[in-house]
């Protein structure tokens, strides 16, 4: 696991988002910050980089995203479409043309039988398309589970962005 798989995709995100003109947001959850801060690291990247939502708990999702409390209690913070109100709510928010929003139990504690650790919620939309949901599931221990949620938060953005769904 290495920052620079993380800085080449964001590298690539922005090359594939300044040829198009778009601007691009995330909002996180048990990434904590880290889809922003492996874009940050790019140089130049505010010429296609918005902004990013860390809202880790559940009233942060509402009052920041505009996630119901009714989807929150319905479905729980971990699953799709928490993380298809949180994508419409940064994309909102911020006015970027296309983001990602991620929600997950990293672990070691917090899983359970519906949702073990390791389980990540994504949402991918870019404007004007339906919103794009997976959810995966990790092995590892707490920094590899959000390792490779980012990988596959910065992989899915270059895949909508290339029309490779």
């Amino acid at each position: 696991m290495t920052e620079s798989v993380l800085t080449s995709l964001s590298a690539e995100l922005g090359s594939l988002l300044l040829s198009k003109r778009l601007f691009f947001t995330s909002a996180e959850s048990c990434t904590g910050g880290w889809v922003g801060r492996s874009i940050t690291s790019v140089p130049g990247s505010s010429r296609w980089f918005s902004c990013s939502f860390v809202t880790y708990s559940n009233k942060s999702k509402t009052e920041i995203l505009g996630v119901s409390h009714e989807t929150l209690k319905k479905f729980g913070a971990v699953s799709e479409e928490v993380v298809k109100e949180m994508i419409e709510g940064g994309i909102k928010k911020s006015r970027a043309d296309i983001g990602v929003a991620i929600s997950g139990v990293a672990g070691p504690e917090g899983g359970s039988k519906e949702s073990p650790v390791g389980t990540v919620c994504f949402a991918w939309l870019l404007k004007g398309h339906s919103i794009l949901t997976s959810s995966e599931y990790f092995l590892g221990d707490r920094e590899e589970v959000r390792f490779a949620s980012v990988k596959t938060a910065l992989s899915g953005s270059i895949r909508l962005l290339r029309g490779n769904k």
